[in-house]
């Protein structure tokens, strides 16, 4: 779907639909509305006294303009309540308005900018949530069938109106912004998707140096061990596929803030056999990798003015002849060592040498994205991520981009009590406990060893990062999560 702005009246607009929308509890439409309902004949009042159209978020009614406009169809879309009307509920109601125009297969839709009138919502930022809602909602997975589905049809133009030309500049930063950060988002959700035979870190690699304006480098398994890398080279020396220990940097200087993430790109638990149940799903264990490639090429394209370092463990975790086994003591990266308890818990220790790759670099500030523990989407389901860090500042702040973003998080404490129960005989930290409680607690106090006095945060998105059913905007898959909340947050 191309995404364009024009400067004209939504009554002179030529396309297959035109959305303008409605409030919940308004008797008559107003703005834009009020004036295609005019032409119209009064159509949309009359639709609204009878009941028929009532505003709700995301209901759609549709219109036969019998020739009183250059359009074929006008689609009224609701925006539930004004009051409660934000960023989020822009993007339901435009996915919405998008869906209902594949159905009737409209190539040509115009839109209005909803929610920048009644609504409240600054111009740019609402007409970054309409693209982002439009690109996201109408997203399909298409994969490596050699046949495309001949049911699926996507809307080829989407065509913002507006006849205020002063407006048009801030409308055209803000559809920008929208289609970087979307186009990262399902980017994303591709790389999630996408089989694990297929996406290899070796291929998370190539996609990384496609990223222009950052510089990408790797380490193999063999350099990463030199290197000592040793939490990595534990949990990747059991599989066959070529590890990497992915680098990216964007910016002139000195990396200042670093994200880190999990990059397990197939997670059989190695000698801690998983379940075979949906065991294909451990595809998705290199979702905050994944969050972290596509936020370092969104930021790029938006020249974001930070020096961001994105670093990328990626391996796999499978059980061999070589693997690492319950009750061995490895190193890492810090000089800390570490008792393997469970092998299946292998994305703390990838992540442990991660960050302390990113201390090493002498960065301020560290964020960390994984699919850590099955434990978070118990005490949270696939609503919200998980999130934890020693920086209450930098928590509230990744908070409030998550909110302005539509991905919400939840934070969860790092107590101390919780810190004895993975306490080791033998090494400095078992790498989980053996009572599972707390899990997604203890996952975090675990990392927080490693990240020591820099500020840090641990986002764990082990139930956002995948729905088995879809839900307002995101279908079911991958969502790409925390690829807005990171580039929201960089961008402020």
């Amino acid at each position: 779907m191309k995404v364009k702005v024009e400067n004209i009246s939504v009554l002179d607009v030529k396309c297959d639909l035109l959305i303008v929308n409605l409030f919940k509890g308004v008797d008559k439409p107003g703005g834009a509305t009020l004036v295609v309902d005019k032409r119209l004949k009064g159509a949309i009042f009359n639709l609204i006294k009878s009941g028929e159209i009532t505003g709700k978020l995301g209901e759609t009614n549709l219109i036969h303009t019998q020739g009183c406009l250059p359009v074929t169809q006008v689609l009224v879309v609701g925006l539930g309540e004004s009051p409660e009307f934000n960023f989020d509920k822009a993007r339901i109601a435009i996915a919405a308005a998008v869906a209902e125009a594949k159905k009737i297969k409209a190539k040509k839709v115009a839109t209005i900018v909803h929610g920048a009138g009644a609504g409240g919502l600054a111009l740019p930022q609402a007409a970054q949530a309409l693209v982002e809602g439009a690109l996201i909602g109408g997203y399909k997975y298409e994969g490596y069938a050699t046949k495309r589905n001949s049911e699926f049809f996507n809307v080829e133009q989407l065509i913002i109106v507006e006849a205020q030309r002063p407006k048009i500049k801030v409308i055209k930063e803000g559809v920008m912004c929208g289609t970087i950060i979307a186009e990262s988002v399902n980017n994303a959700r591709d790389l999630v998707n996408g089989p694990a035979n297929r996406v290899t870190p070796t291929y998370l690699l190539a996609q990384a140096k496609k990223v222009t304006g950052v510089t990408t480098k790797a380490y193999s398994l063999q350099q990463a061990k030199a290197l000592g890398l040793e939490a990595f080279y534990s949990v990747s020396k059991g599989s066959k596929e070529p590890a990497k220990f992915i680098i990216m940097k964007y910016g002139k200087g000195k990396p200042e803030i670093a994200l880190v993430g999990k990059g397990v790109t197939f997670d059989a638990g190695g000698i801690s056999l998983k379940p075979s149940k949906k065991l294909w799903e451990m595809k998705i264990d290199m979702s905050g990798a994944a969050a972290v490639l596509e936020t370092m090429r969104a930021i790029s394209k938006l020249g974001v003015r930070k020096n961001v370092v994105g670093i990328l463990p990626c391996t796999e975790n499978m059980p061999d002849g070589e693997a690492q086994k319950p009750g061995d003591v490895v190193g890492s990266l810090s000089g800390k060592t570490i008792e393997i308890i469970s092998t299946d818990a292998e994305g703390r220790m990838v992540l442990a040498d991660g960050i302390t790759y990113a201390k090493k670099l002498g960065v301020k500030k560290i964020i960390d994205v994984a699919t850590l523990t099955g434990a978070c989407i118990s005490a949270l389901g696939d609503a919200a991520s998980g999130i934890m860090g020693n920086d209450q500042k930098l928590v509230d702040q990744i908070i409030e981009a998550g909110k302005q973003s539509g991905e919400k998080l939840w934070q969860l404490p790092l107590l101390e009590e919780y810190k004895d129960y993975s306490k080791s005989d033998v090494a400095d930290i078992k790498n989980c406990t053996e009572s599972g409680k707390a899990g997604t607690a203890t996952g975090g106090l675990f990392l927080q060893l490693f990240a020591e006095n820099t500020d840090w945060v641990h986002l764990d998105i082990a139930g956002t990062a995948y729905l088995d059913k879809g839900r307002g905007y995101l279908s079911d898959g991958a969502t790409g999560v925390m690829v807005r909340t990171l580039t929201s947050w960089l961008m402020g």
